[in-house]
């Protein structure tokens, strides 16, 4: 039998996530009250409570699991055989990654000043840790020759912010599929890049 409870809880816990991403998504962060939370779930405003101290927990939590699943993707990735096959590799994984999870992006992205100092320094490292890779590969790039590029931080910077801006204007079946839309932004990457 507790079994059972453990799984109910469970399943509660993550549809109070579910809840809390599109609701936050939708209609951002202050704007949406515990109450709202859990009425979308189909339970008690206290209930929440047993699963999350508060909203600024809930929020944190979320930002945090999806950086977290960001950095170990990432990891996970093969090894490329040069600079220019990685940055290829990273710029179809960031588009691909991202569009998938499009709420979450959303949030990552505008929902920072929400976050409580600590919460947000936390975040921010996490941050810095993906900014600090595509910086890394753009630097073995230029060393090697194969890019180049004035200031490899800053075109990390503004790659990121080019390749997330997928997620505000693509649509599933529109007039380009996600295919297509990954070789046309590798090409201007790559041109960016001087590659």
């Amino acid at each position: 039998m507790a079994r059972k409870k453990n799984a109910s809880a469970e399943t509660t816990r993550l549809r109070i996530r579910e809840a809390a991403l599109r609701l936050f998504a939708r209609h951002g962060y202050a704007a949406v009250s515990m109450r709202q939370i859990a009425s979308d779930v189909g339970v008690q405003a206290g209930t929440l409570y047993l699963y999350t101290p508060d909203k600024q927990t809930l929020l944190f939590d979320l930002m945090h699991a999806h950086m977290l699943d960001l950095l170990d993707a990432l990891a996970a990735l093969p090894d490329a055989p040069d600079p220019r096959a990685a940055l290829e590799q990273f710029t179809r994984f960031h588009i691909r990654f991202h569009r998938a999870r499009s709420d979450a992006v959303f949030i990552a992205y505008m929902e920072l000043r929400n976050l409580e100092p600590e919460n947000f320094e936390r975040i921010e490292d996490l941050r810095r840790r993906y900014e600090a890779h595509l910086a890394g590969l753009l630097t073995q790039g230029q060393t090697a020759g194969a890019f180049t590029l004035p200031d490899p931080k800053l075109a990390a910077f503004a790659l990121i912010a080019m390749l997330t801006g997928v997620n505000t204007w693509y649509r599933e079946g529109g007039r380009l599929s996600l295919a297509r839309v990954e070789d046309i932004y590798w090409d201007m990457v790559r041109k960016a890049v001087g590659a």
